[in-house]
């Protein structure tokens, strides 16, 4: 049986969970990462996406998650995220009023840099969406 260790996932507006989980699955920038006990300790970015996590007692919730940060030691994890909400609670129209959002955004930026930033934003928010769907 895998080890628990602590897990929150904190959003500006609450605190989403904080629990014993023995796995939490994050959507780390620089591809999907699974956190477990005893992880090295880490700090990562997170971009748009699907945050799975199993709880000590077997259970399995999901959340969205808008970007954000990743602090994981040995004993836990937390997600600072810029904005979350349980799978369940997602109004098909949140995200689909975020990915027109961004592309408003992209029509008036001239430097580069920012405009790529914005890219990628939206490329993930377009992914999590088909994410999302086919759920």
């Amino acid at each position: 049986m895998a080890d628990n260790f602590n897990f929150e996932l904190v959003s500006p507006e609450r605190l989403l969970l904080s629990e014993l989980v023995s796995e939490v699955v994050i959507p780390a920038t620089e591809g999907e990462m699974t956190v477990m006990a005893n992880h090295a300790p880490t700090m990562t970015t997170i971009k748009p996406g699907v945050v799975t996590v199993k709880l000590a007692s077997g259970q399995v919730t999901k959340y969205v998650v808008f970007g954000g940060f990743a602090d994981v030691l040995p004993t836990g994890c937390t997600l600072l995220a810029e904005s979350a909400v349980p799978l369940a609670e997602i109004a098909p129209d949140t995200l689909t009023k975020r990915i027109d959002e961004a592309r408003k955004e992209l029509e008036g930026v001239e430097h580069h840099e920012h405009r790529t930033k914005l890219e990628q934003y939206l490329a993930e928010l377009t992914n999590l969406n088909g994410v999302l769907v086919a759920a």
